[in-house]
């Protein structure tokens, strides 16, 4: 992620797992989200403790949503 250049390590290792080239094509939309989301959330906010609490929440919550895609698909209406 581009946008961790020159942030504190602390944002950069949160910011780990956002990638989402490398998965199969149906679940990068899924990923996509999160990793948008969290470069949105680079974007606008300077480092700090809740910015690392929230990207690591965020991380989470795209391993759910990933995972989810990856056992039961991507609905085909959404």
């Amino acid at each position: 992620m581009d946008a961790t250049q020159g942030r504190h390590p602390s944002t950069v290792q949160a910011c780990r797992g956002f990638a989402y080239k490398h998965l199969p094509t149906e679940l990068q939309p899924v990923s996509r989200v999160f990793h948008d989301a969290a470069a949105d959330l680079l974007r606008l906010l300077p480092d700090d403790p809740e910015l690392t609490a929230g990207l690591r929440k965020l991380r989470e919550a795209k391993d759910c949503a990933v995972l989810l895609a990856a056992t039961e698909g991507v609905r085909s209406d959404g």
